[in-house]
């Protein structure tokens, strides 16, 4: 199906905005910023998008469908068990927020959004230019469908025996999922020369997936105190 003109414009615009978020960040960046960076008039862009909060919640929406675009080929490849549908997510995942940086710290600023929205005192917080965006509420809507992609390789899992069936598939993937937003805000920390805890990037990383794995299959056993009698006299 043919890109419409109106398309080609949205479409010109996003990319221009992403380009400067990342290059000077959210704040320093302005709308006229945009449309001179995109050769077109600063109306132009406001006819497109309503402010920049719209645009930031325009490309945020755009970094949730990319984002999405990886759960759902992992998913789609037939063959595979479930704990390799949710190996294969691990290491993507993990690639995806080294190589999609503006991508990512939109999805997390999203996250954060929403615990605020949920809140009935904190929402109050939110700039209201956000709460009007229609992207905002679009993002809204689509927030879980990575989730249910990913709970369903779980639910995979549990059905051909690759991952423990004691195991809720919801709680499971969630699961993951923190760990997995954890593991790529600690790769800083993990990576800083100056520290004393001896754990590096290129060990810590197939540490992080293989102790994935094991806890999804059920290998991870804690060893049991001997019980030692002893008289009380």
């Amino acid at each position: 199906m043919p890109i419409s003109a109106r398309e080609k414009k949205s479409k010109l615009i996003l990319d221009v905005a992403i380009k400067l978020f990342t290059t000077k960040g959210f704040a320093s960046t302005k709308m006229e910023d945009v449309a001179k960076e995109a050769g077109i008039s600063k109306g132009l862009t406001y006819f497109y998008f309503k402010n920049k909060e719209d645009l930031y919640m325009a490309v945020t929406k755009k970094a949730f469908d990319e984002f999405k675009s990886i759960f759902r080929e992992i998913y789609k490849v037939k063959g595979k068990s479930g704990l390799q549908m949710i190996t294969d997510l691990a290491h993507a995942y993990i690639d995806f927020t080294q190589a999609n940086k503006i991508y990512y710290a939109a999805i997390l600023n999203f996250m954060g959004i929403v615990q605020q929205y949920n809140n009935e005192e904190l929402r109050r917080q939110i700039d209201p230019l956000i709460l009007e965006s229609e992207h905002f509420q679009k993002l809204l809507e689509i927030q879980h469908d990575c989730g249910k992609i990913g709970i369903q390789m779980v639910t995979m899992g549990l059905r051909d025996g690759s991952i423990r069936p004691e195991l809720q598939a919801e709680v499971t993937f969630y699961t993951i999922w923190s760990m997995l937003i954890g593991y790529e805000r600690l790769m800083g920390p993990v990576g800083y020369e100056g520290k004393e805890i001896k754990i590096h990037l290129e060990n810590w990383k197939p540490g992080f997936v293989k102790l994935m794995q094991e806890m999804l299959k059920g290998t991870i056993q804690a060893n049991k105190p001997q019980v030692v009698q002893a008289s009380l006299f």
